[in-house]
C-alpha cells in the first residue's frame, strides 16, 4: 500500500493562468490526525430570535432523554439525538426587556442603565482564543436589523443584512486592481497602527500603575488588530472558494421573513463548508409589521405581547413554527454535509434561543435555549435539562468555550482575560462558576452548581 499523499489546505490547481481553490480534503489534514474527527475545525453558530418563543410550546414537561416532543420541537424530530433543550437558564441582573438583545452573548447587567457598558460577546471571545486561520474571523449577520456581536471594548459590530453582499465578499473574486487597492488599504491601516502605538508608548512614560495597566490592555487590542490586518493582506491575495451556487437575489421587504432567513441559512452553510469562517452570529429580528406568513394577520411584535389572548397565541404559534422549521433546515444542511468521518454538524456548536423568556411581559428569565451539534452530540444529546433554580447562562457559555478549544485549560485564560458572558457585579461569581464547570468536566463528573432535573 502506498503512502497517502498530503497537501496543504492552501493547495490550489493552476493552469493557463487560472487558479482554482480546492475544497477541504482529508488529505489536507495533518497525517497524525487524518483518521480522527477531532482534527476538523471547531465551529460555532449563535442564533437569537429577538422576539422570543412561547415557551409552553417549546419546553417539555418531562426531563431527561424520554421527554415527549412539544409542538416547537416536532420540526426537530430528526435531530433529537443531536439536540439538548435547556430550561431554567437566564442572565443574572440582565433585565429591561428588548434591550437585553445586546446582552444575549455577553450577560452585561442592566442594559437600560445610563451607565451601561457592554463587554465582549461569546463569539468574539472564541475568536480571540482560537485565532482561526480563515478569510473572516467571524461573520455577524442579521435578518433585518442589528446584530448581536460585541467587541472587547463593548462596541456592537455592524451586521450584514444583504445576502448578495455577503456572497460577493465570500465568493466573488475582485479584479487585480481591486485586490491591489484592498492590500494597499490594509497596509496603510497597519502603518497608521504602528504610528499610534509608538506615540502611545511615549505617552505611557510617567503614568501611574493603574493607567499603565489600562494602556497595556489597549496595546493588546491594537496588536490583535495589527495581526488581523497582516492576515487580511495574505487572504486578500488568495483566490476565493469556488462554489456551485448562484448569487442570491436580495429580498427587499423585511416582512418576507421566511425567504430572507432561508437566503442567510444557505450562506451560513456555505461559509462553514468552505471554511471561510468558523464563527457566525445571526440575529433573527422580529419587527412591528405583519409577517408574510399564511394565516397571520397581526404584526409580529403585537403577537409577542399576547397577554394570553387565544387568538394572538394561535397566530404567534404559526409564526414561531416557521422559525423552528427554518432552524431545522439549517441543521439538515449541516448534517447532510460530510466532513472526514462525520458531518459538518458534528464539528459545529449551534446555540439557538432568545434574550426573552416571556416576551409578553418583557421577562428576561427562563430563556428558551437549544444547543445542537458538536456539544450536544458528545455530551448530552437527546435530553431536556431543567434547572430547578435559576442557572446563569454563563455556565453553558463556559461549556461551549471548552468544547471549542478542544480541552484547552481555560482556567489560565480566564485569569488573564475577562471571561465570556460576565461583567459588573456578577463577574467574580461567573468566573467561579465557569471554573467549576471545567473542573467537573476534567474529573469526568457533571456540574452541580444548581439542582438539575435529568430523570
Amino acid at each position: 500500500m502506498g503512502i497517502p499523499r498530503r497537501f496543504s489546505r492552501r493547495t490550489c490547481l493552476r493552469a493557463a493562468g487560472v487558479t482554482l481553490t480546492l475544497p477541504m480534503l482529508d488529505a489536507m489534514q495533518p497525517a497524525k490526525a487524518a483518521s480522527t474527527i477531532s482534527a476538523a475545525p471547531r465551529r460555532m453558530i449563535c442564533i437569537n430570535t429577538t422576539l422570543g418563543l412561547h415557551t409552553p410550546n417549546l419546553f417539555p414537561t418531562q426531563t431527561g432523554h424520554n421527554y415527549e416532543l412539544t409542538p416547537y420541537l416536532e420540526p426537530l424530530r430528526d435531530f433529537r439525538s443531536d439536540l439538548t433543550v435547556f430550561s431554567g437558564l437566564s442572565h443574572p441582573e440582565v433585565d429591561g426587556g428588548h434591550p437585553a438583545e445586546l446582552c444575549y452573548l455577553t450577560s452585561a447587567p442592566h442594559p437600560r442603565a445610563d451607565n451601561f457598558r457592554n463587554t465582549i460577546s461569546l463569539d468574539q471571545y472564541a475568536v480571540e482564543q482560537l485565532v482561526p486561520d480563515t478569510r473572516f474571523d467571524s461573520l455577524v449577520l442579521a435578518s433585518s436589523h442589528t446584530g448581536m456581536s460585541i467587541t472587547r471594548s463593548g462596541v456592537p459590530i455592524p451586521a450584514e443584512q444583504r445576502p448578495s453582499l455577503l456572497f460577493r465578499k465570500m465568493f466573488v473574486a475582485g479584479t487585480p486592481r481591486e485586490v491591489t487597492a484592498q492590500v494597499q488599504r490594509l497596509k496603510q491601516g497597519k502603518s497608521i497602527m504602528d504610528t499610534l502605538l509608538n506615540e502611545a508608548r511615549d505617552f505611557q512614560k510617567g503614568l501611574g500603575k493603574q493607567d499603565q495597566q489600562k494602556l497595556d490592555e489597549y496595546f493588546s487590542s491594537v496588536r490583535q488588530v495589527e495581526t488581523r490586518m497582516l492576515s487580511a493582506q495574505d487572504w486578500a491575495r488568495r483566490p476565493k472558494p469556488v462554489v456551485d451556487a448562484q448569487p442570491p437575489q436580495d429580498i427587499s421587504s423585511s416582512v418576507e421573513v421566511v425567504g430572507r432567513v432561508k437566503l442567510m441559512i444557505d450562506l451560513i452553510h456555505l461559509a462553514l463548508q468552505t471554511d471561510s469562517t468558523r464563527f457566525i452570529t445571526f440575529a433573527l429580528n422580529g419587527f412591528n409589521a405583519v409577517p408574510a406568513i399564511q394565516g397571520v394577520t397581526q404584526d409580529w411584535h403585537n403577537l409577542s405581547h399576547h397577554g394570553q389572548d387565544p387568538a394572538k397565541l394561535a397566530e404567534l404559534r404559526v409564526v414561531e413554527m416557521e422559525v423552528m422549521q427554518l432552524f431545522a433546515q439549517l441543521l439538515l444542511k449541516l448534517k447532510n454535509t460530510p466532513e472526514q468521518s462525520g458531518t459538518l454538524l458534528d464539528q459545529t456548536i449551534v446555540l439557538f434561543g432568545s434574550n426573552l423568556g416571556n416576551a409578553s411581559s418583557h421577562d428576561n428569565r427562563n430563556l428558551p435555549i437549544l444547543v445542537a451539534g458538536g456539544l450536544a452530540g458528545r455530551k448530552a444529546g437527546g435530553r431536556h435539562l431543567r434547572y430547578t433554580k435559576p442557572e446563569p447562562l454563563a455556565n453553558l457559555a463556559g461549556d461551549l468555550s471548552g468544547q471549542l478549544t478542544g480541552g484547552r485549560d481555560l482556567l489560565a485564560a480566564i485569569a488573564e482575560h475577562r471571561p465570556p458572558l460576565c461583567d459588573g457585579a456578577q463577574g467574580l461569581q461567573t468566573v467561579e462558576m465557569i471554573c467549576s464547570v471545567f473542573e467537573s468536566h476534567r474529573q469526568g463528573g457533571r456540574r452541580v452548581t444548581f439542582p438539575l432535573e435529568t430523570r
